[in-house]
């Protein structure tokens, strides 16, 4: 398995790309999937001015081997708001990603879902909202190797 290293100041540059997205967008609360997307969560969270800022757990690969189905819990409450962004590193199969805009659909009906991802691959059954880069690789995250 070909494997690429994600480093921090790649991370900083991206992220910067990533806001440039988000110029007419507004945002009542940031959602950060656990564990992949909490770094990015933290870091759009302090660039977009984002106090309200909520995790859901998501559990898809065990090291790098997908598992049959995955396992959401630690659901926010979201009935308050109207709009967030849902966060993860990346969009691999789409499947965490998937499950968990049909849960908050499901539970919130009102609320509408943007998301957002470092990374996607094309072959994932979704496409995120905002992305940066196509992954052709295995990402090796700073946050999970340093």
């Amino acid at each position: 398995m070909h494997k690429q290293y994600y480093g921090y100041e790649e991370f900083k540059f991206d992220v910067d790309e990533l806001c440039v997205n988000f110029e007419n967008e507004t945002f009542d609360a940031i959602v950060g999937i656990a564990r992949g997307g909490l770094t990015l969560t933290h870091f759009l969270a302090t660039k977009l001015d984002l106090r309200d800022v909520f995790t859901i757990n998501s559990i898809l690969y065990d090291d790098t081997n997908k598992q049959n189905d995955a396992i959401v819990f630690n659901i926010p409450d979201l009935n308050k708001y109207k709009k967030i962004l849902l966060v993860d590193d990346i969009i691999d199969t789409g499947e965490t990603m998937s499950n968990i805009l049909n849960i908050f659909q499901d539970k919130f009906p009102n609320l509408e879902c943007k998301t957002a991802s470092l990374f996607y691959k094309k072959t994932a059954i979704m496409k995120p909202d905002f992305m940066v880069k196509e992954a052709t690789a295995w990402i090796e995250f700073f946050w999970e190797v340093d």
